[in-house]
């Protein structure tokens, strides 16, 4: 979650939205925001930013990494040789060589990067019916007063039991490795077999000043015992990521994130949310990852307007203090309105006390029929805790959505 100064990603330590803290709403909210990249953060370890890639690597039976040739083409084709960028390349994130566009996201799998200690250590950095036009812009330009602080309860173990399509994302930035959350959402083109999966889109990318995050992967119910960082130390990687990592294929976020979004303040905040597509690392049973952890959730691009909504529930595995990021957490609050910019759409505003690594989180509330479904995502909170802002999902995000699922829908 982004703070409306840094996202609530794991940045070592901070807010949401976009990995760090919050960011900015609005002129006024600027200078208090914290961008919920919460989920990102920065370790002390090999920084790197995950992005997009329609190929995955394989480790060879001596143990170096193959690309496939697709994606050699791919890494060729931007000035990157194959060989360098599997040996550790990926950890240049010259300017120039930073790959920005939507269609550039490069995800190569890079097998057991995402080890135990490495997730352990990641830090937070620091968002078939077409919405109804005319609610959304009812409430453009409107904030409601700011909500009172929810405390955030702790998630009992087993997490897979009650929350089983919640998980973690880890990534790499020019900062370090970070972490956000994210939710196994449904995918239409695969009707029980989704391999998709819900985020912020500070979260794979770094918005108008930077490119694609790199070694993305996502991890369903991470530490699902609940375990402390303590006790985390030398635990396998069974025990910390149960139902395996799934490395990012590809990933897409809004034109609008990628134009406007920074790590700091409100702008494109409204449209900060993006879509996974995700492959076992080591090749799996052949299952999907929603086969696999038994779940996915129903997006709803027509919630219903804030009047209309009794409560909503936001997940995530905060990871700025007094948090650790390893263990999860939710909020329930009736949400209100908040207006980062009259000319976008109104953001949905409940009352938390969830910080960065939070950022990404789905939030779940009755959707349209009634039961429930994924209408937001975590993208933005205060720099001092109290309360957390997420999109409002209309046709922008129905757009990412769609074009994900479309992407694979014949694999």
């Amino acid at each position: 979650m982004r703070s409306i100064r840094p996202p609530f990603a794991a940045r070592r330590g901070r807010g949401a939205r976009r990995g760090p803290s919050p960011v900015g709403a609005a002129v006024g909210l600027c200078a208090v925001l914290a961008l919920t990249a919460t989920a990102c953060g920065g370790g002390d370890d090999d920084a790197g930013a995950a992005a997009s890639a329609s190929a995955s690597a394989a480790a060879s039976s001596d143990g170096r990494i193959t690309i496939p040739d697709d994606l050699k083409d791919k890494l060729k084709e931007h000035g990157f040789d194959v060989d360098k960028w599997k040996d550790g390349a990926w950890k240049n994130w010259d300017r120039d060589d930073w790959l920005r566009e939507a269609d550039d996201f490069i995800n190569p799998i890079i097998k057991g990067l995402w080890d135990p200690d490495r997730m352990r250590r990641a830090d937070d950095p620091d968002q078939d019916k077409g919405v109804d036009e005319a609610d959304l812009s009812g409430d453009q330009g409107v904030t409601d007063a700011e909500p009172a602080p929810v405390p955030a309860r702790a998630v009992k173990p087993a997490y897979h039991a009650g929350v089983p399509e919640a998980g973690k994302v880890f990534f790499d930035s020019p900062d370090g490795t970070m972490v956000c959350s994210a939710t196994v959402v449904e995918d239409p083109a695969h009707p029980g077999k989704s391999n998709l999966v819900w985020t912020a889109g500070h979260c794979v990318h770094a918005g108008r000043k930077g490119g694609w995050y790199r070694n993305i992967a996502f991890v369903p119910s991470y530490n699902d015992a609940g375990r402390t960082a303590a006790r985390l130390e030398n635990a396998p990687r069974e025990e910390v990521a149960p139902y395996g990592v799934w490395w990012s294929d590809w990933a897409q976020t809004s034109d609008q994130w990628i134009k406007q979004g920074g790590s700091t303040g409100g702008q494109g905040a409204s449209y900060d949310f993006a879509v996974l597509h995700v492959t076992p690392e080591k090749g799996g049973d052949g299952r999907s990852l929603e086969e696999t952890v038994g779940s996915a959730l129903p997006v709803d691009f027509a919630a219903p307007a804030v009047s209309k909504v009794s409560s909503m529930t936001a997940t995530g595995y905060p990871a700025a203090p007094p948090f650790d990021g390893q263990r999860m957490f939710q909020c329930t609050d009736k949400p209100g309105r908040l207006s980062v910019a009259q000319a976008d759409p109104t953001m949905y505003r409940i009352g938390c006390t969830m910080t960065g690594g939070a950022s990404g989180g789905g939030w779940v509330a009755a959707g349209s029929d009634g039961k429930p479904a994924l209408v937001s995502n975590t993208s933005i909170g205060p720099v001092r805790s109290g309360w957390l802002a997420g999109p409002r999902l209309g046709p922008v995000a129905k757009g990412v959505y769609d074009s994900v699922s479309g992407k694979f829908a014949g694999r």
